[in-house]
């Protein structure tokens, strides 16, 4: 819409010292001569733009027009920017990048540069490390079928390695702990579920539209193929490792004891990741409860103490 442009142009501008009217043109996707008539439009608005002539020149606002800033501190201005900063280096939103600006417009020139210290001070990435474009990549089709209103056709595989066709509405992309999620309707299933985006393969986006059902992800009970189930864990770990055990786990849930060892009291996804990532500390943690599981890791050891229990010969 033209008057959304114009707001984006004057928060631009209010941003910048000068910018060309042919870089508005090109991030617009309008002519020149459309910018020289939204200028004009804002012009008699009472926004004064001067045009600035030479290599260097372009359009701007004179530097003694001013913005009220009052009604946010800069508490506000670096929370909000830090927030939007950490989620669209992931989604890459030219919407989000819009609102980044015209938060930063509301921030006096004199507090520029102190606001833009208090944001490399604090910094949210929810990528994982090496996987940065691959994401990335993953979910521009998903977020276009979720403004589009679009169904989705993938292959799933869940998490007992049973795969699967479905067909989606998509709704919703969420970031829970340490995953990406599609949140959606399964024609599958005929109900909500979760999908683990590293799950999903051979992603198509359909023709068909449908019309978003009236259910949130934050009003969703989690019972599908992605339903949490959780086990409670008291581990002992050696005091070798005791600053590893410290950076994942909340000193509430640790207990110091005399010989040096840890001992964690913790929750868990119950699936076949806990086991292996027990099975991964080797003897620098044992399973005091629950028993279950002591027995299924002990079973586990077994099997693996067994294939290396003869020399093999490698051609």
């Amino acid at each position: 819409m033209k008057i959304d442009r114009l707001l984006s142009i004057v928060i631009m501008l209010l941003n910048r010292d000068r910018v060309r009217a042919a870089d508005l043109a090109d991030h617009f996707d309008v002519s020149v001569r459309t910018i020289y008539r939204d200028i004009d439009a804002i012009h008699r608005a009472g926004i004064p733009i001067v045009t600035h002539q030479g290599n260097k020149g372009g359009l701007g606002i004179i530097d003694s027009y001013k913005l009220d800033r009052h009604v946010l501190t800069l508490q506000d201005m670096v929370a909000m920017l830090s927030v939007l900063k950490g989620v669209n280096s992931t989604l890459q939103d030219r919407r989000l990048g819009e609102a980044m600006e015209k938060i930063q417009a509301l921030v006096p020139r004199k507090s520029r540069q102190d606001i833009s210290s208090r944001l490399n001070q604090t910094v949210i990435d929810l990528m994982p490390w090496g996987l940065e474009v691959r994401r990335k990549e993953e979910m521009i089709p998903l977020r276009r079928a979720i403004h589009k209103g679009r169904l989705v056709r993938f292959s799933y595989r869940d998490a007992q390695g049973v795969s699967s066709c479905r067909t989606v509405e998509p709704m919703t992309l969420v970031f829970k702990a340490t995953a990406w999620y599609l949140f959606g309707y399964c024609t599958l299933r005929h109900d909500f579920r979760l999908f683990r985006l590293t799950r999903i393969s051979s992603l198509v986006t359909l023709e068909t539209t449908f019309v978003r059902r009236q259910v949130d992800y934050d009003q969703y009970d989690q019972g599908g193929d992605e339903k949490v189930k959780m086990v409670r864990l008291v581990v002992r770990f050696s005091k070798a490792i005791q600053q590893t055990v410290e950076d994942y786990f909340a000193e509430s849930c640790l207990d110091y004891l005399d010989n040096g060892d840890v001992l964690a009291t913790f929750e868990l996804m119950d699936n076949g990741w806990v086991l292996y990532y027990l099975l991964s500390l080797g003897d620098q943690a044992e399973v005091i409860r629950p028993r279950w599981m002591r027995l299924k890791l002990r079973e586990k050891a077994k099997k693996i103490a067994a294939l290396y229990k003869d020399d093999i010969q490698v051609s």
